[in-house]
């Protein structure tokens, strides 16, 4: 392997990011702008479009890790950042919602260099190291976070379409980099052969009985994807909402998310799980979760908000702790197929994921209606990991 590979593809997930994260804060307000300023009507639309997206993945990430199984990593993560490049330009001159969606379910296919990734690193890493490897994309994605929505508060105050052409000469500029740059990981005498099979997310599945526990280690996965929706989902809604934040502050708060991601991903991850295990890693994770999405459902003032992040920001163990169970279970010929189902599993869960909150807040913030509760989508976030935590408990149970 060429000397830098992982710091070659730490700074292209950074990028990928970058550009996911540029678009957060505006395109509610884009869909606002749409439907005329109805927080509700928004709230609907934006649960049709973050379904679609997901439903994109569900089918297409167990074919992209099939893909990379067999032609390696490398091509799949270049196509992944000019095929959302090119769509960010589609999204970019958009005249009405019905573009937009079109742009938003192209972008559900391409959108997979994190699974990937992930593929990538277990290719480089011996199993024992994977998790706190696994913890460098959690850096990542809190660098990109910290200065994608912050730019895209920004950029969208001047102009909301001004984020999706940045977003685009991102993605684009990352793939140039990544061509010139990004060696690939799998040598073709640990490729796989093309079974059209185990393409379709049903077929993928199978190899969830493999291994003892990889069943419930992706019955975690659903249930942390599930409940990952509801911060991304309604944070500009709700905080707009609830605390009357404007744009800017809606960015910089998703900033400072960023910023706590990734002091978890850097500096905690690594010691956290030599130090406990990767069950009991896992388990911490799921505990802070819970804790946090209560806080910020529970929270009357924006400052409460914010006291929440630093807490829901520790459950960051939970992707490298699973990531790192579950590659152990499965041979080097099948990384990218395991990471394609799990990216298909986090696809499935983002399905239910955005209908479910934007529905339910919807519901509990109409007027007229008997029950006024805004945090009641965080809440329901908070319980889905209560019963991860169950399962957890089950595995690091002494036998």
């Amino acid at each position: 392997m060429r000397r830098g590979a992982l710091s070659f593809l730490m700074a292209t997930v950074t990028l990928d990011i970058l550009a996911l994260s540029v678009v957060v804060p505006v395109l509610p307000r884009l869909v606002l702008s749409f439907k005329g300023g109805s927080a509700v009507s928004a709230a609907h639309v934006l649960g049709v479009f973050g379904t679609a997206w997901a439903l994109m993945q569900v089918v297409f990430s167990p074919v992209q890790g099939a893909l990379s199984d067999r032609y390696g990593r490398r091509p799949l993560i270049l196509a992944s950042n000019f095929g959302v490049g090119l769509d960010y330009i589609l999204m970019a001159v958009a005249p009405g919602l019905g573009l937009l969606f079109v742009g938003r379910l192209i972008s559900g296919i391409f959108a997979a260099s994190f699974s990937t990734a992930t593929a990538y690193i277990a290719d480089i890493t011996p199993p024992e190291a994977r998790a706190a490897r696994f913890g460098l994309i959690s850096i990542a994605f809190g660098f990109g976070f910290v200065i994608g929505p912050a730019v895209g508060g920004l950029l969208g105050a001047v102009d909301p379409r001004l984020p999706f052409w940045v977003s685009a000469a991102l993605s684009l500029a990352n793939g140039l980099f990544g061509l010139f740059v990004l060696p690939e990981s799998l040598p073709p005498d640990r490729r796989s052969k093309l079974n059209w099979r185990r393409m379709n997310p049903f077929g993928a599945l199978a190899i969830l009985q493999r291994g003892s526990g990889l069943a419930g280690l992706a019955s975690i996965t659903f249930l942390f994807g599930l409940a990952q929706n509801a911060l991304p989902t309604l944070c500009v809604l709700y905080t707009t909402y609830r605390y009357d934040w404007h744009q800017q502050a809606v960015g910089y708060m998703l900033a400072g998310f960023g910023v706590t991601a990734a002091v978890v991903g850097g500096l905690l991850t690594g010691p956290v799980v030599r130090r406990i295990g990767e069950p009991r890693a896992l388990l911490l994770g799921l505990v802070f979760g819970v804790a946090g999405f209560a806080m910020m459902g529970a929270a009357t003032t924006g400052a409460w908000f914010l006291a929440a992040i630093p807490v829901l920001s520790l459950w960051g163990f939970i992707t490298p702790a699973l990531n790192g169970l579950m590659s152990r279970q499965v041979s080097g010929f099948e990384q990218g197929r395991l990471a394609g189902v799990n990216g298909s599993l986090i696809a499935l869960a983002s399905t239910i994921g955005p209908t479910l909150y934007t529905e339910s807040f919807a519901h509990f913030v109409a007027k007229g209606g008997h029950v006024h509760l805004p945090g009641a989508p965080f809440f329901i976030a908070s319980l889905l990991l209560v019963g991860g935590i169950g399962l957890a408990v089950r595995m690091t149970r002494p036998a």
